[in-house]
């Protein structure tokens, strides 16, 4: 196992590392399993996606594999015979195997254990339930051969680090290469709630829901994440809060015209639209709901 990515653990007893490029752990301190499920696997509608003979999912920045392996539980518990033709991306290349060394698989079923071990050594896998490609490389580049040969997932996990971390793909025009990958009747689902990243999707021409709170959650937060689609109808709507949040200057999404810009040059780009914007600010809204 590489020495940097050295396990730590999540409040729910699953781990997760620590990426010292991107300075922010790859899942939620309050569990990363727990987080898997919940605003991936679950936020997608994955138990009834599953009674379908095939479902395809696209997972946006495989890392550990956790968001894969939850869809893969929750799908092949329903239906054991549902063959899945999964694509996932991801940069690094040494987080993958790391991901299945002890003590990270052994939460897993045997079926989803043998999946999480081929797309980390092979980056493939072909059996009669589970058609498999892990892409390596930037996901700007990847998403646009994939678009290309007509790939379109029921549903698609987008799990890059934070939008302050990583703007490059959290870009309109990431969003609209993203959005080509997804099926007429797929689900996007994604942990963050950034007004940034919802408009992006808005523009791209997907509608946008929330996922609303568990029943933990600290008092900043008001939703889990975010969930998208095309015609918005299985969605939970946003909140009136949210839906004000998006007419702020919090909502001025992030652009990266040639989809290969330093995340300095995004952010510069970014805070040169907010500062010339005449939309209401994000600390009035928070004054106004009330937001720490």
């Amino acid at each position: 196992m590489p020495t940097n990515w050295v396990p730590q653990l999540t409040a729910d007893g699953s781990f997760t590392f620590f990426s010292e490029e991107f300075s922010e752990a790859f899942h939620s301190r309050q569990g990363a399993k727990a987080e898997a499920f919940q605003k991936f696997a679950h936020a997608t509608n994955l138990v009834m996606q599953a009674t379908q003979a095939t479902v395809r999912l696209l997972d946006v920045c495989y890392g550990l594999g956790y968001n894969t392996a939850a869809a893969l539980e929750v799908i092949w518990a329903v239906n054991p015979n549902c063959r899945v033709e999964w694509v996932g991306l991801e940069l690094d290349a040494t987080v993958p195997p790391a991901a299945i060394a002890p003590p990270f698989l052994e939460s897993w079923s045997i079926p989803v254990q043998a999946a999480l071990q081929a797309i980390a050594q092979q980056h493939h896998q072909h059996t009669s339930t589970l058609q498999a490609q892990l892409l390596i490389g930037d996901a700007r580049q990847t998403i646009q051969s994939l678009a290309q040969i007509g790939f379109q997932a029921d549903a698609i996990f987008f799990d890059p680090f934070s939008p302050q971390r990583c703007p490059q793909l959290w870009t309109v025009e990431f969003f609209s290469w993203v959005a080509q990958c997804l099926a007429p009747t797929g689900i996007l689902a994604t942990y963050s709630r950034s007004a940034a990243v919802r408009a992006a999707m808005q523009i791209a021409g997907l509608q946008v829901g929330t996922i609303p709170l568990g029943e933990r959650h600290l008092p900043h937060e008001w939703a889990q994440g975010t969930v998208a689609s095309f015609d918005g109808r299985s969605l939970h709507p946003l909140t009136p809060m949210e839906q004000e949040h998006l007419q702020t200057r919090a909502a001025i999404p992030f652009r990266d015209p040639t989809l290969s810009d330093t995340a300095a040059v995004i952010h510069a780009r970014h805070q040169q639209e907010q500062r010339i914007s005449k939309r209401e600010s994000t600390s009035s809204w928070r004054r106004r709901w009330g937001i720490e």
